[in-house]
């Protein structure tokens, strides 16, 4: 397969020669570009055909979150941001996952190769993961800013509802819960992101949803119109039994890299909900996920999952294509009486 072109947009001289040769040190990457701006962005865009742009949250002039939504809505590609670590910076980095961006990493405290080093790793997998990204749902990104109208209380089912996801889905999580109703089947949530993004993003989707969100606490009971968040880092979030189920956080070892870990808490849906439980995987890399998605599959649970760039319903040896803009119903309509 051929190197993934990669566009670097950053007003910073320095960070542009860091984050570039960073890059051209992962093995299948090749810079095409570096650029001061949106307007030269623009330029190199129509000149060298990149892949995947690296785009400056914090610009002079068009900022990098204006950029990026004019990016989204005229010329879709993965973008992957970069921000400052602070409150402010936190909040952008939110917005710019809103807006379509597929992932957003922290910009070095000071600019050395040692800082960028610690991120290079997952900065490699993101941009060659990023060439499967779905695009289609990132074009909306400017209509999503607007809440949209809850649909009617449901008479649920009983079902407990599970939800994977990456960066690359913050976008898609926010179309959803946006359309969920207030009385919402009770939903757990692990989504992988950068640290310091998941405070600012529950605080965001308050202001938008019906349903009441929050992030996750050991021994927090699970209940009907509750989104719960995995706290991010130090701890994986399962539940411990269904009906009338308890979150519990555990400090165990990574799974497959990362800390919530997505099977995991699939794992623990599946053992204690079994059919009465449905799983949704979102991420667009499943390396942590699939395996539970079959543990809920085995435990004859539905699932959504991701084939290539689209999605299919399974239960047992049942399957079934489900269009990205349809989750929501499919959701409803199998956690309703």
């Amino acid at each position: 397969m051929a190197d993934v072109k990669v566009l670097v947009v950053d007003d910073s001289l320095t960070m542009r020669v860091l984050i570039s040769g960073a890059l051209e040190r992962i093995k299948g990457v090749q810079v095409v570009g570096a650029a001061d701006g949106a307007a030269e962005a623009r330029k190199m865009v129509d000149q060298y055909r990149p892949e995947v742009m690296t785009l400056d949250v914090e610009m002079p002039g068009m900022s990098g979150l204006e950029y990026l939504a004019e990016i989204m809505e005229e010329r879709p590609m993965p973008v992957i941001m970069f921000s400052t670590r602070t409150a402010a910076g936190a909040a952008e980095s939110v917005e710019a996952l809103r807006l379509g961006a597929i992932d957003c990493f922290p910009k070095p405290k000071v600019a050395v190769q040692a800082e960028l080093d610690a991120i290079i790793g997952k900065l490699g997998k993101r941009i060659k993961s990023a060439r499967n990204a779905d695009l289609k749902r990132a074009m909306a990104g400017k209509a999503a800013a607007a809440r949209k109208l809850p649909t009617p209380d449901i008479n649920w089912n009983g079902r407990l509802l599970a939800i994977g996801a990456d960066a690359a889905n913050t976008q898609a999580l926010f179309e959803l819960f946006q359309s969920f109703p207030a009385n919402c089947p009770p939903t757990l949530v692990v989504q992988q992101m950068s640290p310091g993004l998941l405070t600012p993003m529950i605080e965001q989707l308050r202001e938008q949803i019906a349903p009441k969100i929050v992030e996750a606490t050991d021994g927090m009971k699970v209940e009907q119109g509750t989104i719960y968040f995995a706290p991010q880092g130090e701890t994986h979030m399962v539940v411990d039994s269904w009906p009338e189920g308890t979150l519990r956080l555990l400090a165990r070892e990574p799974v497959a890299g990362e800390r919530p870990s997505i099977s995991l808490l699939f794992a623990s849906v599946a053992k204690a909900a079994g059919s009465n439980s449905l799983g949704v995987l979102l991420a667009l890399d499943d390396e942590d996920g699939s395996a539970g998605l079959r543990a809920m599959l085995a435990g004859g649970a539905y699932a959504i999952g991701r084939n290539g760039t689209d999605f299919t319903l399974n239960k047992g040896a049942v399957s079934q294509p489900v269009a990205g803009d349809a989750i929501f119903a499919n959701i409803m309509k199998l956690c309703s009486k």
